[in-house]
């Protein structure tokens, strides 16, 4: 008798262990489905059917699974989870899962179709994000849109586009990251951006008290605004002493088509930046292939006063820009500056497409104690290296860069307002090191967009 008491008592103890089991694991893993029905239990074989429903459900450690199909509505972010047991919203396997602003309700403010907002350790990977379009000015339309203090925030291989404001002085952004309090550790890695009408806004954006993030591995590209944004001093932030993006990295992302040519916020300017630095600080801009927009990399603040301070811009492609390559310090007199900043190891290849001046390499207003040394500069058909148009340029330092040398071609050096054709009377005039050279590099092939240098290329020592 004792013994079937215990083989009853095994099997009781089994039975409850497997059942605690299911139903942590149905704790771990919800699933959506097109088909489902928010009346179910959420697993896979019984699945919501609304992101709203998945997203009151998930908690701390809980990966929200999305089957294929398009669904919309919002996604509204409700919980936090926690270190090492964050809340995911994924696609099921590689489904595609597409979140659709088609159908949501046009107002005021701010419309998003992601949003998180005060919550941390979430990851939204692999969602198309599309479809959110608005005639007000007043509004302001988001792909994804990450606020309040949100902390430790991951963002990868998701797909926004069709994010669009048709109002002369709208706003839209395909994924804004806007601190109202304090954030830290923000990844936004692998996503395309791509194809929005942006008025006076960014592609993607981080703006206020951010303190840690990456910006890795993107595509961002047909844009009619900035495409990677990092801003300070805007009020964003209750705290204003730390109302600015900073101590992050920005590498290895693909940006081009950026412009603001026939945006109606802008008619016919060339004013956007395939990256550019508002106000940030402590930034380090590396690796990064950017293309046929309007300005390459900027680096400043627009109000005055205001710095973008320690910007590391290294080893960059920067090619056929309408513009510029490359410019810091603000656009005008009210604005503010660039300060103790370096930009060295940079391909600048024949930028300023459209002739309008800018170079290669544009100084500003309120340029002070930067550095700028081992890059390789190939004029575009202004035939301008360097354009320097205001004298507000302190402590400058060139050195060991090659400006390149084409067989019948000259070169033009712009120094705080004035012009110079010869090579040596530029770098007596900017005190230029001796180091840097005007000479042919020998790219393997440029033509095709190979910017590595033949094993005889005398600029391998130089850029070593």
């Amino acid at each position: 008798m004792k013994r079937i008491i215990l083989m009853i008592l095994a099997a009781a103890i089994i039975f409850c262990l497997t059942n605690i089991n299911k139903n942590k694991d149905h704790q771990q893993n919800i699933y959506v489905a097109t088909d489902g029905n928010d009346e179910y239990d959420g697993s896979k074989s019984k699945p919501f059917r609304t992101l709203k429903k998945a997203a009151q459900v998930a908690e701390a450690g809980t990966t929200v699974h999305i089957r294929e199909g398009v669904y919309k509505e919002k996604l509204v972010i409700m919980h936090s989870g926690k270190k090492s047991k964050e809340i995911v919203f994924k696609p099921y396997k590689d489904e595609k899962v597409v979140l659709s602003g088609e159908e949501l309700k046009i107002e005021e403010g701010d419309t998003s179709i992601i949003i998180i907002d005060n919550k941390n350790h979430v990851t939204i990977h692999g969602l198309t994000v599309q479809d959110l379009t608005t005639e007000l000015a007043s509004e302001t339309v988001m792909g994804i849109f990450v606020t309040g203090s949100s902390s430790h925030i991951t963002l990868d291989s998701n797909h926004v586009e069709q994010i669009e404001t048709h109002a002369k002085e709208g706003n839209g952004h395909g994924i804004a990251v806007y601190a109202t309090g304090t954030m830290e550790d923000i990844a936004i890695t692998n996503n395309t951006v791509q194809e929005l009408k942006l008025g006076a806004s960014e592609a993607l954006v981080l703006n206020g008290n951010i303190d840690g993030f990456k910006i890795e591995h993107n595509h961002v590209h047909s844009n009619d605004n900035i495409g990677i944004d990092l801003i300070g001093y805007e009020g964003v932030s209750t705290d204003h002493d730390n109302d600015f993006v900073r101590n992050g990295v920005v590498s290895n992302n693909t940006v081009h088509g950026i412009s603001t040519y026939g945006n109606p916020a802008y008619g016919e300017e060339y004013s956007a930046a395939g990256i550019y630095v508002d106000g940030g600080r402590d930034i380090t801009i590396e690796e990064n292939t950017v293309y046929q927009n309007d300005i390459g990399i900027e680096a400043t603040s627009e109000h005055g006063g205001k710095n973008a301070e320690n910007i590391q811009i290294i080893n960059n492609t920067i090619y056929e820009n309408f513009l510029t390559g490359i410019s810091i310090g603000g656009y005008d007199e009210n604005r503010g500056g660039t300060i103790n900043s370096y930009i060295a190891q940079n391909i600048l290849y024949r930028n300023d497409t459209l002739n309008l001046d800018g170079g290669q390499l544009m100084l500003q207003h309120d340029v002070k104690d930067n550095t700028i040394e081992k890059n390789i500069l190939t004029a575009g058909p202004s035939r301008i290296f360097i354009a320097n148009f205001f004298t507000t340029n302190e402590n400058t330092i060139l050195s060991h860069n090659i400006f390149h040398r084409e067989k019948g071609k000259d070169g033009i050096w712009i120094w705080k307002d004035e012009e110079y054709s010869s090579f040596p009377e530029f770098k007596w005039a900017s005190n230029s090191d001796e180091e840097s050279s005007y000479l042919e590099p020998n790219y393997v092939n440029p033509e095709a967009y190979d910017f590595n240098l033949k094993e005889d290329s005398v600029a391998r020592e130089i850029m070593d």
